[in-house]
């Protein structure tokens, strides 16, 4: 059965899910970053999934970053799957913008995360419900 990671869980907020994938945001107000983790168990990496859901991972990934990066004006839209600290597969997606604490560089370890005020995190959750209410071609279920 599906469990999301211990560290996963205390680092972010359930948004909701797509198909494949649970989307969570993280906890830390320096960046829009969105997290998808495909809703299957014992997974590390991409290629262990099948063809059909490596597509459906990428087509979720895709819709995100679009939204991302037309939605909060990103200068680039950063994606990753490292799994160092966290095993288990997930793909990070950070709005990225010149004048960052952290451009060029990656944001790990950059500097501390800023966790949500219960102000700012309801203002998040509106942009991102208006970011996510134009695409009408992915199903989205919203977690609250």
């Amino acid at each position: 059965m599906f469990s999301l990671h211990p560290r996963l869980a205390a680092d972010t907020i359930l948004l909701g899910d797509f198909p494949l994938s649970h989307c969570l945001l993280m906890n830390d107000m320096h960046y829009p970053w969105l997290i998808l983790v495909p809703r299957l168990e014992n997974l590390r990496e991409i290629f262990e999934l099948s063809v059909k859901n490596q597509q459906q991972l990428l087509r979720e990934s895709s819709w995100v970053s679009e939204r991302l990066s037309k939605h909060f004006n990103a200068d680039k839209i950063n994606i990753g799957a490292l799994g160092n600290m966290v095993p288990q597969l997930h793909l990070h997606h950070i709005a990225r913008y010149q004048n960052d604490a952290a451009w060029p560089g990656p944001v790990w370890g950059k500097h501390p995360a800023q966790p949500y005020t219960p102000e700012n995190l309801v203002m998040m959750h509106q942009r991102l419900r208006e970011a996510f209410a134009d695409g009408e071609d992915m199903k989205f279920v919203w977690a609250d």
